[in-house]
């Protein structure tokens, strides 16, 4: 059995498909409700789920760059 993830919200009546999907009358189909969150707990999810990805992207090894090494400025970074 194929499973395909499909993105769905609920209209207050029915659930209805984000995008387009060929079903046959009888599919069987698996419905996880996501509970909605507040944008903070969101962020720091992401957060989370990115720092793991980061940690192998910049091993212990990684060399510290100073501000030198920059070859052209982007005048629009206000940092």
């Amino acid at each position: 059995m194929s499973l395909t993830t499909i993105r769905a919200h609920f209209d207050g009546q029915q659930v209805q498909l984000d995008e387009p999907c060929q079903l046959a009358p009888g599919t069987p189909l698996l419905v996880v409700i996501l509970a909605q969150q507040p944008e903070l707990e969101e962020r720091e999810d992401w957060t989370r789920l990115s720092l793991p990805g980061l940690s192998r992207a910049y091993g212990d090894q990684e060399p510290e760059y100073s501000l030198d090494a920059i070859k052209e400025h982007n005048p629009e970074y206000q940092g």
